[in-house]
């Protein structure tokens, strides 16, 4: 199983389009209902930071949520609408309550 978090901070002008774009991964998301994973993502207060909570529960390491198109024209863009990039960390669960 594998965790990770992903944070990144969108420039203003482009933070209504990063959640259209979230929102279409969850619409897609909804309608496949992909096995072995787990996938969250919030906005944070000041309105343009993001953090994706990702749990990869899949036996033989196979992700469902690259393979979305909806995913897909999320990342093609990530970069332009960016201020600060992307930055991944594995997560590494020292306790949970009704988390994961």
């Amino acid at each position: 199983m594998k965790r990770v978090m992903v944070r990144y901070k969108v420039k203003l002008e482009q933070a209504a389009a990063n959640e259209e774009l979230v929102r279409a991964v969850y619409d897609e998301l909804h309608r496949t209902e992909p096995a072995d994973m787990r996938y969250a993502t919030f906005k944070l207060d000041d309105g343009v930071s993001f953090v994706h909570i990702h749990s990869n529960e899949s036996p033989d390491g196979h992700n469902p949520l690259t393979e979305l198109a909806s995913f897909k024209a999320f990342q093609a863009g990530i970069a332009d609408r960016c201020d600060e990039a992307p930055v991944v960390a594995e997560l590494h669960e020292i306790g949970s309550f009704r988390f994961f």
